[in-house]
């Protein structure tokens, strides 16, 4: 059973990952992978031990800044994983924050979504000024 925290330092090219056995897990930052499609084992790894006895309910944050379609495939598949808690009778709640003018973030949320029929929740921030 896993009791350690995950923490995924963000790089120029890959987003800051926390995975909480509370039940919190927090991606963001930017996902501009050029030739990747496979979830980072550690991140497996730690989500397999994870559904072995995972919180009453699992809050997923999500926040990118840029998201390439080779890091859409990364995520998508995490969020695959994650998704199982509801077989285990828990609930899953994801919030996909996106800036007010940056629709492609929206898009691929929403492309996600729709893909492994998961309902997320889209939340529109202001763009925040020198980031």
């Amino acid at each position: 059973m896993i009791k350690e925290r995950l923490h995924i330092k963000p790089t120029d090219t890959t987003p800051e990952v926390i995975l909480d056995p509370e039940g919190f897990i927090n991606i963001q930052g930017r996902g501009m992978v050029l030739n990747e499609t496979r979830v980072p084992e550690q991140i497996l790894n730690w989500l397999d031990n994870y559904l072995l006895n995972p919180a009453e309910t699992t809050d997923v944050i999500i926040e990118f800044e840029y998201l390439n379609s080779f890091s859409t495939t990364i995520l998508a598949s995490t969020l695959r994983k994650i998704s199982q808690v509801v077989l285990l009778h828990k609930k899953l709640v994801v919030h996909w924050y996106y800036e007010e003018d940056d629709e492609d973030i929206l898009e691929r949320g929403e492309y996600i979504s729709e893909t492994l029929n998961m309902p997320i929740e889209f939340i529109m921030r202001n763009r925040i000024k020198d980031r």
